[in-house]
């Protein structure tokens, strides 16, 4: 019975590398973003150059609207303005959603605005390594949604992620969570 046990917990170690190899492979790989315009942008707060690649987008008129997801609550659009990174040339639309602390909650919140907005296809802006996962929320709330994704790439984040602690800690936490959400999606728990 040890030796099963064994013998399974070397299995299920196995699978989490391949399936994590899988991932960082998948995540530094993805297609040129299409130049399609949307109904709005999404941009989902939390990580390096998210909201200034989003409003270039709008600048460049990728969409009428963008809508940040996860701003905190004393966070003003004047302040995003100030940012040296943001340059914002364009008298589009620029919403800031601050009921938003975690990806789910960013699909909540989205979702509604997406709603209330009658909104059917989107330009989804966020890390890389954050993209399977909200894919994932972002389908739960909204199955017939058009996504166009939009990755941006940190340079904090190293593409030889098994030379790098830190990288590879966030790339296996988001690994981890991901695979959280997509089990769980598809064994109903």
């Amino acid at each position: 019975m040890k030796k099963l046990i064994a013998y399974l917990f070397m299995a299920g170690v196995f699978l989490w590398f391949v399936g994590f190899w899988a991932f960082n492979y998948h995540i530094n790989h993805y297609p040129k973003p299409s130049d399609e315009k949307t109904e709005a942008i999404i941009a989902l707060t939390g990580g390096k150059n998210r909201i200034a690649e989003a409003v270039e987008l709008l600048n460049q008129g990728k969409a009428d609207k963008l809508f940040i997801s996860g701003v905190e609550k004393n966070i003003s659009l004047q302040d995003i303005e100030r940012r040296k990174d943001v340059v914002i040339k364009t008298k589009r639309e620029i919403l800031l959603g601050n009921g938003a602390t975690n990806t789910v909650e960013n699909a909540i919140e989205t979702t509604e605005w997406l709603r209330k907005n009658n909104i059917s296809s989107i330009r989804l802006v966020t890390s890389n390594y954050h993209i399977p996962r909200s894919l994932e929320e972002f389908y739960a709330k909204n199955p017939d949604l058009k996504i166009i994704i939009h990755p941006v790439y940190s340079e904090n984040i190293a593409k030889k992620w098994w030379k790098n602690p830190g990288s590879f800690l966030l790339i296996a936490s988001e690994y981890n969570k991901f695979l959280y959400v997509w089990l769980s999606r598809r064994l109903n728990f």
